[in-house]
């Protein structure tokens, strides 16, 4: 989670920086966060993994133009469907290992 420790202002900043990477060189980024919203953000693919043991839960594709930021378009309608269902696929997933743990 390269981005935890960071202050909001820096996250902001290097996320933009990230994207710009990105698009410059084309280049293939694999980015492990617990953020939902900072996933969505910055991914154009979001891979969900089961609780354990980690297996592909859902792929789920971010049709949303870039760049995007923490800021002015973190409330697009796009962003915010997309971080409620995958805020909804994460707790339905953690809520049936609690259940099989018992």
């Amino acid at each position: 989670e390269p981005f935890s420790a960071l202050d909001a202002l820096s996250r902001e900043e290097l996320s933009l920086e990230l994207q710009r990477f990105h698009k410059e060189f084309a280049a293939t980024t694999v980015f492990v966060t617990h953020s939902i919203q900072e996933a969505v953000l910055l991914a154009d693919r979001v891979v969900v993994l089961s609780p354990r043991p980690g297996r592909v839960q859902r792929v789920i594709d971010i049709d949303v133009p870039q760049p995007r930021s923490l800021g002015p378009n973190s409330h697009l309608a796009e962003v915010t469907g997309i971080v409620a269902e995958l805020h909804t696929l994460l707790l339905t997933a953690q809520s049936h290992e609690g259940s099989q743990g018992r």
